[in-house]
């Protein structure tokens, strides 16, 4: 009974550990294509967005709504990843935001809340 008990724990841990990998990937595609919805997807109740003109704790509609603002005007080409790693409580990701108007250093932390992964800050510089 305790063995498969164990087991069962065993394989959720493991289950769950994928689930919040993909969390991270989907942000990232979401960042390589300008979509700023599917990023909004993942924000926190209220999300901290620093770029280089303004930083801000913004609610998740508003941080949305900057990030978008920020999208359009800079039209994203892509997002190459150069750094991904987790801590004890989520994941991150370091990376370069592809524009038209240039490159950006781009940085992305999520938490793990409740059970799933929520991004509580980007930083775009």
């Amino acid at each position: 009974m305790k063995r498969t008990l164990f087991l069962l724990l065993g394989i959720s841990l493991i289950l769950s550990s994928f689930t919040f990998q993909k969390s991270i990937d989907d942000v990232i595609a979401s960042m390589k294509s300008g979509n700023a919805a599917g990023v909004a997807k993942y924000f926190d109740s209220y999300i901290n967005i620093t770029l280089s003109d303004k930083s801000n704790n913004y609610s998740k509609s508003q941080g949305e709504l900057v990030l978008k603002d920020f999208f359009s005007v800079n039209q994203v080409k892509g997002f190459e990843v150069k750094h991904q790693g987790n801590n004890d409580n989520g994941d991150y990701c370091i990376g370069t935001l592809l524009t038209k108007n240039g490159s950006y250093r781009a940085t992305v932390y999520m938490r793990l809340k409740g059970n799933k992964q929520v991004v509580q800050e980007i930083r775009i510089q």
